[in-house]
């Protein structure tokens, strides 16, 4: 594609894209962006990043000039024309001579909520019209199968096409706050094995449970959803076997946080791992291994890890990728 038909392209995306020289300049901005920064497209040309970008955004981005590899920026602080502030994702890449800027607006949930990413509301919508469809069909052929475990499958998918459809429901409509109430994560476990059970190709299923970890409080839909995820995620990576693991660890760090007691769900898989040029940016909104991936998922699972005051992280080498899912057992409180 050349440059003019990048730019088409590029203004007509919904997601703010920028194009700064090395003096952190701007040279072109979208107007997807534009609008968010009270900004006329032509009058921004420019005009300095530190207008709209805090001090330490403004640090990363020379650090990616130097450095010429691209960062991903979690939560930096994005200032419009009329001093309206709010949070971002921005993935910055070196681009000629210059820096092209991705940026996400954090779209701000009720209080007991967490940031939102608008990536994922998109992502929300998308997939209601589909989610749809699979349940109307399911219903189709839960009535029309003799067969008893047919008919549970097709139960299964109506299940699922349910608990994905009220996710998206959350996510579009800001009413995002997680349905605490407890959890028994064991459960949720087994859960996840009949539904991988109905896989085409049905994965090797190992379980390493500590008996003694006690229900958490949580969401259990938006848990079960994190655990799918991962699942699905080693699978089409090419796992043959996985591992399903809980322990309780005592004094773990969290960001900020000392958990006194947290909960690890291990979903440990035999695939080729993690490929190194993703590990820095896995959790990243449209960051995926494969061709036909969307990577939403483990960004969607992260936010869901955090909005329950827990992480979820990775450890990857071949024949061993481990995501650790750390969830704490007793209140978090806002």
């Amino acid at each position: 594609m050349n440059e003019a038909g990048w730019r088409v392209w590029a203004e007509q995306m919904a997601t703010g894209l920028a194009w700064v020289d090395a003096g952190l300049r701007l040279l072109w901005i979208n107007p997807a962006l534009a609008e968010w920064l009270e900004l006329g497209p032509r009058s921004a040309v420019g005009q300095p990043l530190g207008l709209w970008l805090d001090e330490e955004a403004l640090a990363q981005a020379s650090r990616v000039l130097a450095e010429q590899r691209p960062l991903q920026c979690r939560g930096m602080s994005l200032v419009a024309a009329s001093g309206r502030e709010t949070l971002a994702d921005i993935a910055l890449q070196p681009f000629d001579d210059g820096l092209l800027l991705e940026v996400h607006a954090l779209v701000a949930p009720p209080s007991n909520g967490s940031p939102l990413s608008a990536t994922l509301r998109g992502f929300a919508h998308e997939v209601k019209n589909p989610l749809a469809g699979l349940r109307g069909a399911a219903q189709l052929l839960q009535r029309r199968v003799g067969s008893e475990d047919l008919q549970a499958l097709a139960g299964l998918i109506i299940d699922e096409a349910d608990r994905l459809g009220t996710l998206a429901n959350r996510l579009l409509h800001h009413d995002g706050a997680a349905q605490l109430g407890p959890v028994n994560i064991h459960q949720l476990l087994e859960r996840l094995a009949d539904l991988l059970q109905a896989e085409p190709v049905p994965p090797q299923l190992r379980h390493d449970y500590d008996p003694s970890v006690p229900d958490l409080h949580g969401d259990a839909g938006r848990l079960q959803q994190v655990l799918l995820n991962l699942a699905r995620n080693a699978l089409e990576a090419g796992a043959h076997t996985l591992t399903l693991r809980t322990r309780v660890e005592h004094g773990l760090r969290v960001g900020e946080r000392m958990l006194r007691m947290a909960l690890r769900v291990d979903v440990i898989d035999d695939g080729p791992g993690v490929p190194i040029q993703l590990r820095d940016t896995l959790f990243q909104p449209l960051v995926s291994g494969r061709a036909d991936g969307t990577g939403l998922g483990l960004a969607l699972s992260r936010e869901i890890a955090h909005e329950h005051g827990g992480e979820l992280r990775c450890t990857s080498r071949p024949g061993e990728t481990v995501f650790s899912l750390y969830l704490p057992l007793e209140r978090v409180h806002d």
